[in-house]
């Protein structure tokens, strides 16, 4: 197998990291509205923990993305 192609590879892996951040988001968020309807009075502190959770969830999926970018583009670039 090319270098070429394992780094495709590998490029599509990492971008693999959104799609695991986006359905632990809408988990998260979906759970998150399942708290607030059982308990109303405890939504300040559910929402500012959904929001630290999702703020940590899209820096996995930024930081996927600038992986499987750098792969193609930086790595790629220097093989062929």
């Amino acid at each position: 197998m090319s270098a070429l192609g394992l780094i495709a590879i590998g490029a599509g892996i990492a971008a693999l990291a959104g799609l695991g951040a986006a359905l632990g988001m809408g988990i998260a968020t979906g759970k998150a509205a399942e708290a607030v309807a059982r308990q109303p009075e405890a939504s300040g502190p559910i929402q500012s923990n959904l929001i630290f959770g999702l703020i940590m969830m899209e820096t996995c999926a930024i930081y996927g993305l600038f992986v499987s970018i750098l792969l193609i583009f930086v790595l790629a670039g220097r093989v062929a």
